[in-house]
């Protein structure tokens, strides 16, 4: 897996853990709407990521704990 798919997948990881986060919080239906629009916008953007397969990159959807794993090694998923 390249350095820049990567950065790529920390990056959309990053997003996705602060829209969870304000999702729990008290919002309007707007801004609510917003937060849920980019938080499926970045779960796609992270399943269409090339992913390693048995024959190099394939663009199929990356399981979510594998993508987890690459994220973040050390929190034993």
């Amino acid at each position: 897996m390249t350095d820049e798919i990567i950065a790529r997948l920390r990056a959309h990881d990053n997003n996705i853990s602060r829209y969870r986060r304000l999702l729990k919080t008290n919002l309007s239906d707007l801004e609510r709407r917003f937060l849920e629009r980019r938080l499926s916008e970045e779960t796609s953007a992270v399943e269409s990521l090339p992913h390693p397969g048995s024959n190099g990159f394939q663009h199929d959807q990356a399981p979510a704990k594998a993508v987890a794993a690459l994220l973040r090694p050390n929190q034993g998923i």
